[in-house]
């Protein structure tokens, strides 16, 4: 699987020589590296949808680490926001490793806070294989809802999209299509 960001919807933008010449550039000697990592918040089944992740997206966990996990503390350290440090066997960071690097991360909500439904975000993965897009597009449909079937758009020669059965929504990107 190769997990890449799109970059032909890019070449529809077209700006004016007016507008690209205002556009400023960045200082190159400030300029840090910066991935954009995913990190999602699960009520109690973190471990449940990594071991699915895992198996679905052929990627691999990376860390698994329980509230229980969190080593002592000094007894004046009330860990975040001055709360008592958490405990359990709720996942408190695990780190899920695609093919190609991409990295996906979550952890449950700390006992004794209230959990909240993921919302207003969906994971995005684009593929040059159609049949690898479907095939994954059927794997995360499993005790999920398909919001979109897998069919042709503008864009990709198959796109659709599911809500997993662990409330995570997805976009499956098929083969990119060629713009002229």
């Amino acid at each position: 699987m190769i997990l890449r960001p799109l970059s032909k919807p890019a070449n529809l933008i077209r700006l004016s020589s007016e507008a690209r010449n205002n556009l400023t550039q960045p200082d190159t000697e400030t300029l840090m590296s910066t991935t954009l990592t995913p990190y999602l918040t699960f009520d109690g089944t973190t471990r449940q949808a990594f071991a699915f992740y895992e198996k679905v997206l052929d990627a691999r966990i990376k860390t698994m680490m329980s509230y229980d996990d969190i080593p002592a503390m000094d007894s004046s350290d009330t860990g975040c926001g001055g709360s008592s440090v958490p405990s359990g066997e709720g996942i408190m960071h695990a780190c899920l490793e695609l093919p190609g690097g991409a990295m996906l991360m979550a952890g449950d909500t700390p006992p004794g806070m209230p959990g909240e439904r993921i919302s207003g975000v969906m994971m995005a993965l684009q593929f040059d294989d159609n049949e690898q897009a479907s095939e994954i597009f059927n794997a995360l449909s499993e005790d999920g809802q398909v919001t979109m079937p897998l069919e042709p758009t503008f864009w990709t020669e198959i796109f659709g999209m599911v809500t997993d059965q662990y409330g995570v929504s997805w976009a499956i990107n098929g083969k990119a299509v060629e713009f002229e």
